[in-house]
């Protein structure tokens, strides 16, 4: 057996450049009870682990685990090609192994059967790239932040106000992954589990300060942060969302809930605002900052810092953040959106429950400005006669949030959003009521239909703003137009300047899946054709979105 000591830098840009060899044996007694009896004759030194047979290098174990249509040990054969030197699965893996061994004649590496490979694949990648050792400063400080809405952008702030604090960097989200200067792409919004280990350990490898990752539901639910410990977790708000993986609300808090307890999280920062804030702050078994941010939270317990004084600067807001022992800080976001407050109180919190001191914060805060960094496809300004945006927003709260956000003096609010294929269908005409309450003209269209007959979900969509418009007497004016393109001209060629035009729902997004075909589209490559077709001028020039 042979495992390689040196990966070179193109090998994958996710791994750490020298590896940490341990003996597979030692890394499953780490793990303890995951591990099972793993009871195998011999089990070799390796140096990484994989999830996906295409990722393996040499020196790895193939974590193959059950999909939806194909188990992994399917692949274990591709796998082994491409240097794995173990295979951890389950006992219906196993038997696949061996059955494909038994027919090509062909020896296999060492087979170890855990309970729930899955689940023993966080855990045991962290003993394996030896991602967050123990000891002050051994690892960058990592940043956790879960919700229903504000994950990205608080990661994005969090990662600014870091830089202003001269301390490296890297980041792990929905739009990109980043390991200091290097940006890649991200496909998930939290990678799968050996990859976060990976790249972890990556970032201790080049001498990071700190980390800032968003964390799903789903990313808890399937395990993708299994075995990693957060230095500081935070939470924004939990509304309607992801029903169709969760069912409930209650088990959309409970799998939200798994990521505030002593084995995922050392301490916590959670905002109040709501009820599922104030029932998460009481529950979480770790020491807890709260943080209420709106006034109109109701007659609550003082928090641990409040926001008060907000008023506007620019396209944002400036505010007070006082603390309970008297502590002030003076806080700007030049982000449109009072929940950009919200989400910049909550990174500043995040940072001064890690350890720094409000003074030095407070100069970073002044010298830096970093709040006002452009986060792409949130609230991302496109132009600003009309004011044109793109948002994430593909909720109800959100969309309720962002549309009461943009509206300017003497203009009107068009807005063109859509709702996603295959997911929660029940927010869909709720969506559309939303749409019709804080929107002069309305044009629904498609978001990601996926396999769903499109029109059967824009009617959704409609249904709920006429509703709406009928029942409350709403001036809102709907349009239906599709497809999205065709939408965002027609937008902005009703938009006069001093009008805001909102595109919502897809972000920073550029590809469209309908019927299984991804389609090239790019809210904001849209946005700023139309404005410029109809003369009038756009602000924000392609980033990451190319």
């Amino acid at each position: 057996m042979q495992s390689n000591t040196s990966r070179g830098g193109d090998a994958s840009p996710m791994r750490p450049r020298k590896p940490h060899p341990v003996a597979l044996s030692a890394a499953l007694a780490a793990i303890g009870p995951l591990a099972g009896s793993a009871g195998t004759p011999y089990l070799p030194v390796v140096t990484g682990l994989t999830l996906d047979s295409r990722s393996v290098l040499p020196g790895d174990v193939y974590a193959a685990v059950p999909g939806a249509t194909r188990h992994g040990a399917d692949f274990a054969g591709q796998a082994v090609r491409a240097g794995a030197v173990a295979i951890l699965t389950d006992e219906a893996g196993a038997a696949i192994v061996a059955r494909a061994a038994a027919a090509a004649d062909a020896a296999m590496p060492p087979v170890v059967v855990v309970p729930d490979p899955r689940r023993a694949a966080g855990p045991l990648a962290g003993v394996i790239f030896d991602s967050q050792p123990e000891g002050p400063g051994a690892a960058p400080t990592l940043f956790g932040i879960t919700g229903t809405n504000g994950k990205t952008t608080s990661t994005y702030f969090l990662t600014a106000l870091l830089a202003a604090l001269d301390r490296t960097t890297g980041l792990i989200g929905t739009i990109e992954i980043r390991a200091g200067a290097d940006a890649i792409p991200s496909a998930l919004t939290t990678p799968e589990s050996p990859q976060v280990h990976s790249l972890l350990a990556l970032m201790r490898e080049r001498g990071l300060d700190a980390a800032s990752m968003e964390v799903s539901s789903h990313a808890l639910e399937y395990g993708r942060v299994d075995g990693v410990r957060f230095d500081v977790a935070g939470f924004t708000n939990l509304t309607q969302d992801h029903l169709d993986l969760h069912g409930t609300m209650e088990d959309y808090f409970a799998v939200k809930a798994t990521l505030f307890t002593a084995d995922r999280c050392r301490r916590a920062v959670v905002l109040v605002d709501d009820d599922w804030g104030r029932r998460l702050a009481a529950t979480a078994d770790v020491p807890v900052l709260s943080l209420r941010t709106e006034p109109d939270a109701g007659a609550q317990p003082a928090a641990d810092w409040t926001v008060t004084a907000v008023r506007p600067s620019g396209l944002g807001h400036a505010f007070t953040l006082e603390g309970r022992a008297g502590e002030r800080l003076q806080v700007r976001t030049g982000l449109p959106g009072t929940f950009n407050v919200s989400n910049a109180a909550l990174a500043t919190v995040m940072v001064l429950a890690s350890g720094v001191a409000v003074g030095e914060l407070q100069h970073a805060l002044d010298d830096h400005d970093p709040f006002t960094t452009e986060v792409p496809g949130r609230m991302q300004l496109i132009g600003e006669e009309p004011a044109a945006i793109v948002d994430f927003a593909h909720n109800p709260d959100a969309l309720r949030r962002t549309l009461a956000s943009v509206r300017r003096p003497g203009g009107r609010v068009i807005a063109v959003f859509g709702a996603t294929g295959q997911r929660d269908e029940s927010k869909r005409p709720v969506m559309g009521a939303v749409g019709a309450r804080l929107s002069d003209i309305l044009i629904v269209t498609d978001d990601d239909p996926h396999d769903e007959d499109e029109a059967v979900i824009r009617r959704a969509v409609r249904a709920g703003a006429d509703a709406a418009i009928r029942e409350e007497g709403l001036a809102c004016e709907v349009l239906e137009v599709f497809p999205r393109a065709e939408a965002i001209e027609r937008a902005v060629a009703l938009a006069r300047p001093s009008d805001t035009v909102l595109v919502a729902g897809r972000g920073h997004e550029v590809w469209q899946e309908v019927k299984g075909v991804n389609l090239s589209l790019d809210d904001r490559e849209e946005l700023r054709s139309a404005l410029t077709r109809h003369g009038f001028s756009v602000l924000s020039r392609p980033g990451i979105e190319s």
